[in-house]
């Protein structure tokens, strides 16, 4: 027997997005995808109660300088699919069937932080919020994403 440690092969991809390595079996296999790396998107907390992300609104605005709607939905299915994902354990996969977001108010500049808190935890979906906030801890969209559970 060996006591060699493998390390998971996209290790420096996890870690870089702030997944630490003892959940890098279950939330890693793919890893984090290009997506989540081009935009910045960096996780911060993780458990069943909450999964939290930050994301720079630098390199994600839309042509007037405001942070586009769609990085905000971008930040909320990475936190729901991940929580759901988190949920589900290794060895199984998750797949969004619905996504819906409400923009509250703008952000032009600094670094947003989402958070996803389940609604519904259940055997074959998950539903999470996701509520994003800017720096002063204003709301600046809610997000509900709906995940359903597959079997690998």
């Amino acid at each position: 027997m060996s006591d060699k440690f493998t390390p998971h092969p996209l290790s420096e991809e996890l870690l870089a997005a702030g997944i630490p390595t003892e959940f890098h079996s279950v939330l890693g296999p793919h890893g984090v995808g290009t997506l989540v790396t081009k935009m910045g998107i960096v996780f911060t907390h993780m458990s069943i109660d909450s999964m939290v992300a930050t994301m720079p609104v630098a390199g994600n605005t839309q042509v007037t300088g405001l942070l586009h709607g769609g990085a905000h939905v971008v930040l909320a299915e990475t936190l729901g699919s991940f929580a759901a994902a988190f949920h589900a354990g290794e060895g199984r996969k998750v797949v969004g069937i619905e996504i819906n977001a409400t923009h509250h108010r703008g952000a032009s500049g600094g670094v947003v932080t989402g958070t996803a808190t389940p609604i519904h935890l259940g055997r074959t979906l998950t539903t999470h919020e996701v509520v994003m906030s800017d720096e002063a801890g204003r709301r600046l969209s809610t997000c509900r994403i709906t995940n359903m559970i597959l079997d690998s």
